[in-house]
């Protein structure tokens, strides 16, 4: 596992997971990360190493598949709530929610530059596919 909290440490992680020949990323569910989405998704690239993101702006972005919750959906609930304690409700009455909506998103552009042949029983299954 390699960890990066500046842009300049983002790229000394992906020389180091090249060096002890990683085979894979996982980009973890973080903001600073979500910020750099272009820079991660262009290095794993470079590096010919297949990633899964946590949101489908990285597969937008040239990632190869992402996975998790909406970031829309969870947007469109924050603004249920803002609406709710807008009209008096008490921030304390609304219920704590977890997201309910989760996508996958195939990027078969990147798929195919990468080498990787997406399985059909995955497409299928995909939210999103990206030629």
């Amino acid at each position: 596992m390699v960890k990066a909290s500046t842009e300049n440490e983002i790229d000394a992680a992906f020389s180091i997971a090249t060096r002890e020949r990683a085979q894979a990323v996982m980009v973890m569910n973080d903001a600073f990360l979500q910020l750099r989405r272009n820079q991660i998704t262009a290095l794993c690239v470079r590096y010919a190493l297949p990633a899964i993101y946590p949101w489908r702006e990285y597969a937008d972005a040239g990632g190869l598949i992402s996975y998790g919750a909406s970031i829309r959906e969870a947007y469109r609930q924050s603004g249920i709530y803002v609406g709710q304690i807008l009209k008096g409700t008490s921030p304390a009455e609304l219920p704590v929610q977890q997201p309910t909506k989760f996508e996958m998103v195939v990027n078969l552009t990147t798929a195919k530059i990468l080498g990787i042949e997406v399985p059909p029983s995955l497409l299928v299954r995909a939210d999103g596919v990206i030629e």
